[in-house]
């Protein structure tokens, strides 16, 4: 059994068909990436998985549950988390009470300490700036805090949507020795 499957769904908005019959298996323990032009049905297809858009034809099973006719908080509540493009922070707030705010779902509940040491390891900066709005962050570590937010929630599916946007490429005066970090290169693109 998959940990997530996708059968031959259509999704619309509106009256414009985006996705047409894309199915799709995500197995416990895999990386899969959905790469595709602007406009492609990437954004739509993960808004789909996390019950912000329910699809006109076929289902999504996550667990082995069809979950594609739930409310997009109890799909939450089963696991799938969902860092949408933009990472939609809670600006006002701080890191400390964005992250707090993660571990909202049931599941999370009483891991909030394990899981907080964990997302500080990963990204130190977030320890360093825990009572900063996170609206004062760069964009960078404005995406460290989405993630970080995304993992307090415990998930067994996490879905990033441009994971990369807003990051600049690291340099090697950049580079540190210690925990694993997330480390993306942007490509350079130029005009015609």
């Amino acid at each position: 059994m998959s940990l997530l499957e996708i059968n031959n769904i259509d999704v619309y908005y509106g009256d414009v068909q985006i996705i047409f019959g894309l199915s799709l298996k995500v197995e416990d323990g895999t990386v899969v990436s959905m790469i595709g032009s602007n406009g492609a049905g990437k954004s739509t297809t993960l808004k789909t998985i996390s019950g912000l858009l329910i699809p006109e034809k076929g289902e999504i099973t996550f667990n082995g549950e069809v979950v594609s006719t739930l409310k997009s908080n109890d799909i939450v509540e089963k696991g799938v988390i969902h860092i949408p493009e933009g990472r939609r922070l809670f600006p006002l707030m701080t890191v400390m009470e964005n992250l707090q705010i993660g571990a909202f779902p049931k599941r999370a509940q009483g891991k909030e300490d394990e899981t907080l040491g964990l997302v500080f390891t990963l990204f130190p900066v977030l320890s360093e700036r825990s009572n900063q709005l996170a609206s004062t962050l760069s964009g960078g570590e404005q995406q460290m805090l989405a993630i970080g937010r995304a993992l307090m929630s415990n998930p067994l599916l996490l879905m990033l949507d441009e994971p990369s946007l807003g990051l600049a490429p690291l340099t090697d005066s950049h580079r540190h020795h210690g925990p694993p970090h997330f480390h993306t290169a942007s490509p350079h693109y130029s005009r015609i």
